[in-house]
């Protein structure tokens, strides 16, 4: 593969995952209510990054946002953070890509300047795609913590009953947003990684 396609390629697929990446933080189905007990039910929660919604069996939805910061989970804050350090650091890498891409010619600029450039873009499109996929993974164990926790208090209760009564407590599974930020975080980590090879071939010989 030539320099310059693996440079284009590396820099396609950073795109693509940076905006994966955004579309994860920005969605509000990070967990979504579990069904398996109650799969007929009158409404049906889902919670987000930023706010938490109901939407009721006639198909009105109502979302609430979380208008407090200190109240929220510290777990939740450092999803956050996350998520928008790995934006953060998206924008400048693309912003460094496009003037680092061999087929745009800026003034002056040599092919050594061009290959340091695509070297930082790679690392920060590297940095993050991590920070994302760390920010996914933090959020889906806190979520797993939290179900089997449920559970064992759902079940905590029927002993005295004979095993004829369950609290009733609504527990939380992944949703839709963890895939497709994992997916979007894969993605840029493996677009700067291309862009990290791209740069040893736009490096000048003398200079290697």
């Amino acid at each position: 593969m030539s320099v310059t396609a693996c440079q284009g390629l590396g820099f396609v697929v950073s795109l693509i995952g940076f905006a994966g990446i955004i579309a994860a933080t920005c969605m509000d189905q990070w967990s979504t209510q579990d069904l398996y007990n109650n799969p007929v039910t009158a409404v049906f929660n889902y919670q987000g990054l930023w706010r938490s919604c109901v939407r009721e069996s006639s198909g009105f939805t109502e979302c609430r946002g979380y208008f407090t910061l200190l109240g929220l989970p510290a777990m939740l804050q450092a999803v956050r953070a996350l998520m928008i350090v790995g934006i953060v650091l998206g924008v400048i890498g693309i912003l460094v890509s496009i003037f680092a891409l061999k087929c745009i010619r800026i003034g002056s600029m040599d092919d050594s300047a061009k290959a340091k450039m695509t070297l930082t873009s790679g690392i920060l499109f590297i940095i993050s795609g991590i920070c994302a996929i760390i920010g996914v993974s933090v959020f889906a164990n806190m979520l797993v913590t939290n179900f089997w926790m449920s559970t064992a208090n759902m079940y905590s209760g029927m002993g005295g009953m004979g095993g004829m009564v369950q609290t009733v407590q609504t527990r939380y599974t992944f949703g839709a947003a963890l895939f497709v930020g994992w997916v979007a975080g894969g993605l840029t980590l493996i677009g700067g990684v291309m862009m990290c090879i791209a740069c040893r071939g736009l490096t000048p010989d003398d200079s290697k």
